[in-house]
């Protein structure tokens, strides 16, 4: 409202002076609030830098530096690309906290010195005497001393759809906006006490989204770290005792060639292209969703939306667009005839047609201006009240009164329980029930209304002799996509609940609409009629479909007993009454016209506030995740087989059979590059706990092959083909480019399982890259930068037995290993370890 001073009402409160006000704002009870969230830059770079793979990855380059052989220490800059995606990631999150605050800042008229004056919002103070005028947000909490039918939209705070109109020494709340009327209010509460700040501040505690996925490659990484220091000692030490000692190597230098073949070993036992590629997944994924006007705003967020099998739903907002519709009008005389109908809904729109009519009445008269209806002749009006709960006007062929069905009805003399019967019955269907009644002139009361235009008379009173007409049903606009989307959801095994502000009646008609709960009727309850204790909650909440009249405190309570029970919960909501429910849940969703703060603290945010986008929301995230856990394995073969070549280095004393540029290139070329091709592949299947245990399972045949056919390779050949690996350069570069090959059939090998099935795209997918490892051999440039060699006579002749012996090796690890593991899992179980 644009309201000046010179149209306010006249009071005689003087309100605050100067002085009062200066008081306040120098003790810090002003209606400013700091916006701060928990990580400042600094704290988001230190964590993105600091971490433990960055620290592995980066000692592994310096010491590979300090030898001189840069070309071994490439996989470094892994380092700089995957801090950067983090580090660009958190910085946009921490924006976004900035900007929150559910208040919209503005000027607002206050009363001081007896006089009206604007103030910003933060200049507002306690104890002030604050105008609340229509259109205008509450910017602080209060007590209504004065009010002009004030009525509030809620919505944003309690859930609840309906306005609500207060009268004088009622509470009003920060947050809520004004939609019809006026009050003076005396401020209560400011800045950071307010009932709006309160939950921005609770929103705004900074949250990391956990990701199943991360949980598992830090696991590995947490692992490798245990077991990576010790061993890449042993590495050096034992490569430094290949060429004589350690006064040898150090006299020769060839302590540098023992720190690089160390750090071969150490390099490949971290799976750093899994960390980028998880980063890069992540980032595709949210690339993808934007352009469906779906907005990630946490890249690990994408990962749990695999993992989503509980999903709360907000009413308004969500499963409804949040407007009131007018849907038709009974007559209750079904032999009435069409003018008859035709009287009573042209009254209807009269009676509707006022100066500030609330939400049903713009909706009814929305709904009958497109049935060419126009305003008729009114000879005086009462305009509606929501004491009264009815309006009413006189037209040339009586009163017209229209309101709500039970107010109205026990005004009138007579029995009308079959009216009653059917309002409760539509009212149940999920329908705002209306009743127009009809006095004829002749019998209406004198004192029913004023005859002076629209004045409101004193005491305007219902005539008894009224005569029921007709029923006007409203609803909530259900979205057309909910129905289907709810359908999608069930399919996948998700279990949707609605949970709402409104009454728990009408919140089950409308679950019932859209089928919520497929064949089977939703069961609905009251919020008020919940548990405290969470045990008993979670126990309640498996039994109930539809939660009515939910408190905040409640929504955030619903989603931590979910929790209790083991779910992975995804929330939706619009209004600041759904932010700290968003917040605690695994996954956030806002709608795009939902409140800022509600916004803020989602993962995810619908932009277009299309309910219909959540299944490919779903579908992507089970894409990245199961694709990812495909991946991984491919992944998690390099550091099984790194690791136990290592440790068969350590043991038997002899040169490390390949050098870091090896890893680089048949890993770029087996895992890395063929893992990102098939991370993005369609994938529909849903995410089921584990990730880490079938990853393992999977590597496990493969890395123990890798790593036996690359030893006996070492171990065997020198002796076979009489090389002198310790003492001759041109032998030991002959073993490493031979175990380099076996290392690149191993990894085709692994790739192609990884890829399965070959009989489509996949199947070109592992000859393409086996065909440019192969090529790459012939090319002289890349042959010696990454030292690679064609084997001629008879190293030929031993490479091809050694390629033989390596693949009949792959296959009897395929069959025994997974034989062994299930031997090993059963003699556990029988003596009471769980498996």
């Amino acid at each position: 409202m644009s309201a000046t001073t010179d149209t306010m009402p006249h009071i005689t409160a003087a309100g605050l002076n100067s002085q009062q006000v200066q008081e306040r704002l120098d003790s810090g009870k002003s209606n400013a609030v700091k916006t701060s969230t928990s990580r400042s830059v600094a704290d988001i770079i230190r964590a993105n830098v600091f971490t433990l793979f960055n620290g592995i990855i980066f000692a592994a380059m310096v010491m590979v530096l300090l030898t001189g052989s840069w070309k071994d220490s490439v996989f470094g800059f892994v380092i700089i690309i995957n801090t950067g995606i983090g580090i660009i990631t958190e910085l946009k999150a921490k924006r976004t906290l900035d900007k929150l605050s559910i208040l919209v800042a503005s000027d607002y008229l206050v009363r001081r010195n007896g006089k009206d004056v604007g103030v910003p919002h933060n200049g507002i103070v306690l104890d002030d005497l604050l105008w609340i005028r229509s259109g205008e947000q509450v910017p602080a909490d209060g007590q209504i001393v004065q009010t002009w039918g004030l009525e509030l939209d809620e919505s944003m705070l309690t859930g609840e759809s309906r306005t609500v109109r207060h009268q004088a020494g009622e509470q009003v709340y920060s947050g809520s906006t004004a939609v019809s009327g006026m009050a003076l209010v005396r401020v209560t509460a400011v800045g950071a006490h307010s009932y709006a700040a309160t939950l921005t501040a609770q929103a705004k505690v900074y949250k990391k989204t956990v990701s199943d996925l991360n949980k598992g490659i830090n696991t590995i990484l947490k692992f490798m770290t245990f077991l990576v220091v010790p061993l890449c000692a042993l590495l050096i030490l034992s490569q430094i005792h290949t060429v004589g000692g350690l006064n040898h190597a150090i006299a020769t230098g060839e302590w540098r060639g023992a720190v690089v073949s160390a750090v071969a070993g150490v390099v490949g036992m971290i799976p750093e292209g899994l960390v980028l590629l998880t980063s890069l997944n992540f980032a595709v994924a949210a690339m993808r969703l934007a352009r469906h006007n779906t907005l990630v705003q946490e890249l690990e967020s994408v990962e749990t939306l695999a993992r989503v099998d509980a999903l709360n739903l907000d009413k308004t907002g969500t499963i409804t667009d949040g407007g009131i519709a007018f849907n038709r009008l009974i007559m209750l005389d079904t032999a009435a005839g069409a003018n008859a109908e035709r009287e009573a809904t042209q009254a209807l729109f009269d009676c509707c047609n006022e100066e500030q009519p609330n939400g049903t009445g713009k909706a009814v008269l929305v709904g009958l201006q497109a049935q060419d209806y126009a305003p008729g002749h009114v000879s005086a009006r009462v305009p509606f009240s929501s004491a009264r709960k009815w309006s009413a006007v006189v037209k040339p062929d009586g009163v017209w009164t229209m309101g709500a069905p039970e107010v109205i009805l026990s005004a009138l003399d007579g029995d009308y329980a079959d009216v009653l019967r059917q309002v409760n019955e539509y009212a149940n269907e999920g329908n705002r029930v209306l009743l127009v009644a009809r006095s004829l002139p002749q019998s209406a009361a004198p004192t029913a209304l004023s005859s002076q235009g629209t004045k409101v008379a004193d005491s305007p009173r219902l005539d008894a002799h009224a005569q029921p007409v007709a029923l006007v049903l409203c609803a909530e606009q259900v979205r057309a996509d909910a129905e289907q989307t709810l359908a999608w959801f069930r399919e996948q095994g998700v279990r949707c609940r609605v949970i709402s502000g409104d009454n728990p009646v009408t919140v089950g008609a409308i679950a019932r609409k859209v089928k919520l709960t497929g064949e089977r009727a939703p069961v609905a309850m009251d919020a008020c009629k919940l548990p405290e204790d969470v045990d008993e909650l979670a126990r309640v909440l498996e039994n109930v479909d539809v939660l009515g009249r939910v408190l905040p405190n409640q929504k955030k309570a619903i989603v931590e007993a979910l929790h209790a029970q083991g779910h992975v919960v995804a929330m939706t909501g619009d209004g600041v009454n759904d932010a700290l429910a968003i917040k605690e849940a695994d996954l956030g969703i806002a709608m795009g016209n939902a409140a800022s703060a509600t916004k803020a603290v989602a993962q995810v945010v619908l932009v277009d506030s299309k309910f219909s986008h959540l299944p490919d929301v779903v579908a992507r995230g089970r894409q990245v995740m199961a694709n990812m856990e495909r991946v991984a394995s491919l992944f998690l073969v390099k550091t099984v087989y790194s690791a136990l070549i290592s440790l068969g280095v350590v043991l038997t004393q002899i040169p490390y059979p390949y050098l870091p540029r090896h890893i680089t290139y048949i890993g770029a070329l087996t895992i890395g590059m063929p893992a990102f091709v098939l991370a993005l592949a369609p994938n529909t299947r849903r995410y089921i706990p584990g990730f880490l245990k079938r990853v393992v399972k999977f590597a496990l045949p493969g890395g123990i092959a890798t790593a036996l056919s690359v030893l006996l390779a070492a171990w065997t050949l020198p002796r076979v083909m009489g090389w002198d690996v310790a003492n001759n350069a041109a032998d030991l570069a002959s073993l490493r480019a031979t175990s380099a090959i076996i290392l690149f059939l191993m990894g085709v090998f692994v790739l192609a399982r990884v890829a399965r099935p070959l009989n489509s795209w996949r199947g070109g997918l592992v000859a393409v890259f086996a065909a440019a490892g192969v090529i790459g051999l012939f090319i002289p440039f890349v042959a010696k930068f990454f030292a690679l060699m064609i084997p001629t006579g008879t190293t030929l002749l031993a490479t091809v037995i050694a390629l033989v012996g390596a693949a009949v090796i792959f296959a009897l690890c395929l069959w025994l290993v997974p034989l062994a593991g299930h031997a090993t899992a059963t003699i556990l179980r029988r003596h009471g370890f769980a498996i």
